[in-house]
């Protein structure tokens, strides 16, 4: 695998990124509101996917990371979540967490482990991915960064 390009989006750009969001049906609906940062990534070969990064302060969530089906099976979703990961150290986060209903096995191998979504910082619960956008149902996994 060739080395990841990591390009941040503005807010005017996000059009691709939801589009595959939808084709991997993940929620899209929070897209362009504040507190979000989102990233598209590419190698030689073109665009690999998508991530981000959501809130403020040492406990952030996890958003939107998403490999496009074609790309899938060669490592390039560990490499990009340890990307995004350090962008999140960088930026003051300590922890990271996320919601998922497909992709926990994956979180799991990358040392996220699951944690009781009723004791989620009041930050990270008060989000639309907690309070409306993910089902009650998906696997709530934390990580210490």
């Amino acid at each position: 695998m060739t080395g990841l390009r990591v390009t941040c989006l503005a807010p005017g750009e996000l059009d691709d990124l939801a589009g595959a969001l939808a084709a991997a049906k993940l929620p899209t609906a929070d897209l362009a509101e504040p507190g979000r940062a989102f990233v598209r990534f590419d190698d030689d070969a073109g665009l690999v996917g998508f991530g981000g990064i959501e809130g403020e302060g040492s406990d952030r969530l996890l958003r939107s990371l998403v490999v496009l089906a074609d790309r899938r099976g060669a490592g390039i979703g560990g490499a990009m979540l340890a990307l995004l990961e350090g962008e999140a150290r960088r930026l003051g986060a300590e922890r990271l967490h996320l919601l998922t209903d497909t992709a926990a096995p994956f979180f799991r191998v990358n040392g996220y482990a699951e944690a009781d979504r009723a004791a989620a910082p009041p930050a990270v619960a008060a989000s639309r991915e907690f309070t409306a956008l993910c089902p009650a149902s998906a696997t709530f996994l934390v990580k210490a960064l």
